[in-house]
C-alpha cells in the first residue's frame, strides 16, 4: 500500500458552550461505538477541554478509511496524527 495511505488521520469535533465539556465527552462513546461497528483499524479517541466553553472530540482512521468515515460523521476539521500527540 503507498505510503501515504498508510498515513494516520485525527479527526476533529468542536463543541463550545456552557456545556461543551460533557457534549464532548458524551460524543466521543458515540465515536467509540462507530469504531466497532464499522471496524475501522484503529481505535483510538479522546476529548480535550480547551476552556469553560470549548471542548473538543477526536478519533484517529487510516487515511484509506477518511473519504467514508468523513461522508458520515462530518468532522469540522482534520491532521495528520502523529503517535502520542
Amino acid at each position: 500500500m503507498d505510503k501515504v495511505l498508510d498515513r494516520k488521520i485525527k479527526l476533529i469535533w468542536d463543541f463550545r458552550g456552557p456545556g461543551a465539556a460533557r457534549t464532548a465527552e458524551h460524543y466521543r462513546k458515540h465515536l467509540e461505538e462507530f469504531i466497532v461497528i464499522e471496524e475501522l483499524k484503529f481505535d483510538i479517541t479522546g476529548h480535550k477541554h480547551i476552556s469553560p466553553t470549548h471542548s473538543i472530540t477526536f478519533m484517529v482512521v487510516a487515511e484509506f478509511e477518511l473519504p467514508e468515515v468523513k461522508d458520515i460523521l462530518k468532522p469540522h476539521r482534520g491532521e495528520v496524527y502523529l503517535d502520542g500527540f
